[in-house]
Order: C-alpha cells, then sequence, then structure tokens
C-alpha cells in the first residue's frame, strides 16, 4: 500500500452471491471496506477538486460490482472489486478490498466471516 489511502468503510449492500441455491434466490447483506493506496500530495497543496480522486466514484465502482454480478465465492467478487478499482482509476496504485458476510452458511458462532483480496498495480 502507498502511505496515503482513501478508505471507504462498512459500506453495506445487498446481494446474492454464494454457492448454495438459497443465497442466490433469497440474497443477504455483504459488507465492504475498500482501501485505495495512492499518493494523495497533490490535491493536499493544491485543495483542487480536479487533483483528487472522486470518494463517491470509489463507492459506485464497488457497489456496481457487487449489486450487478453474481459470484459463488467472496474471493472472486474481491478480486473483480480491486481489479475493476485499479483499472478506472490510474492513480490508485493499490487496493485493499474486505468482505463480511454475517450470515455465512456455517453451523457454529460467529459475527461474521471475512474474505480481504489485496492488490497492486505493479505485481
Amino acid at each position: 500500500m502507498a502511505d496515503d489511502a482513501i478508505r471507504l468503510i462498512n459500506m453495506p449492500f445487498y446481494a446474492h452471491h454464494g454457492v448454495h441455491p438459497e443465497e442466490a434466490k433469497l440474497g443477504q447483506r455483504f459488507y465492504f471496506d475498500v482501501s485505495c493506496g495512492l499518493d494523495l500530495s497533490a490535491a493536499g497543496r493544491s485543495d483542487n477538486y480536479a487533483d483528487a480522486v472522486c470518494y463517491e466514484q470509489i463507492y459506485r465502482t464497488v457497489e456496481g460490482v457487487v449489486t450487478g454480478s453474481r459470484f459463488h465465492l467472496l474471493e472472486a467478487l474481491g478480486e473483480k472489486i480491486a481489479g475493476e478499482l485499479l483499472e478506472r482509476f490510474p492513480d490508485v496504485r493499490s487496493v485493499e478490498v474486505a468482505i463480511r458476510k454475517p450470515n455465512a452458511p456455517i453451523v457454529g458462532f460467529m459475527d461474521h466471516v471475512e474474505v480481504v483480496v489485496r492488490r497492486n498495480r505493479h505485481g
């Protein structure tokens, strides 16, 4: 990750991801954290919107992937989100996507299952 970051934390989206047919049919709420590593010094010095990466565009990118596609695995969903963010925002050097699934079909007690995907532009 770059030293600077833009983070969007605890974004809830209702979607139909999962291996089981019930998950596809009924859907459930998932929670997402995204951290984009980039150099914020130009925007910090200029205080000019043109030098910044738009938080709302990051949000809409995540929302579009989550609600516009269906994945069996959270790993694949995280991979797609990370790839889209790196593709759409050239200033972003690295991305970390955390996906929380509170109602994972596991017999046992826990708050949620979380998958974290980290990708860099170069490597």
